[in-house]
């Protein structure tokens, strides 16, 4: 493990991979770019995108690996499969599941489990994130679609882009919500207090837009349909702690950290296909666990 820190001066405009890249010739411009994603380097204590331009007085700080390969490989892990095809494949993950490698998670990810079971995953976001077009957390629950080749994965990701692929979450919330239908947009991005936390921020921020329509309401809690307009990071969570009504059971944004991680499961995902242009559409059951505790909260309704 090397430890480096840099003060960038003349550099300014330039990428911070090709600058790193300048520092450190034994690593290669991708496997930088996977460390930069990793938030393994920083800039002003801060992660950035490996198109980062640098600016005068900036202060980068890397800790590469160097004994570490940075690639996925393949392992026998299950999964349930809703639809695959030759072009896609769509998976109900698990809690628990992280999507692809990154520091400290380098095996038994969702990428793993793909690269054992499809062989073939699409290459446009590297050898870390094969075949990754969207994402979701680690306990969140519920849909993704993976693409086996290129032009699927384009396909996709301009769908996303384009705000034409429909995500759908169910989410069990603190408190009750008085009005029945929702729209939240306030922009998202990182917390300069805590970079492994989120925040509805004005300052290095990305637009941000959740709507929600109430589903179910307790005494003390609200189950709550989400669908995504953008796709930032912990977007519901951090939304729905906005307007003080935050996931039960999120260990970063909720009232307690509580175990077992957030009640959010991803229900319903609806796409084009990409080569018949078909408009697919697949549904996944919340996860027991998630629904134990709607019938646990059903029986209090009752008392």
């Amino acid at each position: 493990m090397s430890d480096f820190t840099w003060s960038v001066d003349t550099e300014k405009g330039e990428r911070i991979d090709k600058f790193i890249a300048k520092q450190e010739p034994d690593f290669s411009r991708s496997r930088l770019q996977a460390l930069i994603e990793d938030g393994s380097i920083l800039v002003n204590g801060c992660i950035v995108k490996s198109n980062y331009k640098l600016r005068a007085h900036d202060v980068i700080t890397a800790d590469l690996k160097a004994d570490e390969p940075l690639e996925a490989k393949p392992e026998n892990i299950p999964l349930d499969i809703i639809y695959e095809d030759e072009d896609v494949i769509v998976i109900n993950k698990p809690k628990g599941m992280v999507i692809h490698p990154s520091a400290g998670n380098r095996e038994h990810t969702l990428v793993n489990a793909l690269l054992y079971h499809c062989r073939d995953l699409s290459g446009i976001n590297g050898v870390l994130r094969p075949g990754i077009v969207h994402r979701i957390d680690k306990d969140t629950t519920g849909l993704i679609a993976a693409a086996k080749n290129d032009k699927a994965h384009r396909s996709l990701a301009k769908q996303l882009a384009d705000k034409t692929m429909n995500r759908t979450y169910l989410a069990l919330v603190h408190g009750v919500l008085e009005h029945d239908y929702g729209t939240i947009d306030a922009p998202i991005g990182r917390d300069e207090k805590d970079r492994q936390r989120m925040t509805v921020t004005a300052k290095n921020s990305k637009n941000a837009i959740t709507h929600f329509k109430v589903i179910e309401r307790f005494q003390e809690h609200t189950l709550v349909e989400c669908q995504l307009e953008t796709g930032r990071t912990h977007q519901i969570r951090v939304h729905m702690q906005y307007i003080k009504h935050p996931l039960v059971n999120d260990p970063k944004y909720g009232y307690r950290r509580d175990e077992g991680g957030q009640m959010l499961h991803a229900c319903a995902l609806t796409f084009v296909h990409p080569k018949t242009l078909e408009v697919m559409r697949f549904e996944a059951p919340l996860p027991e666990a998630f629904e134990k505790v709607l019938e646990e909260l059903r029986a209090r309704e009752d008392l």
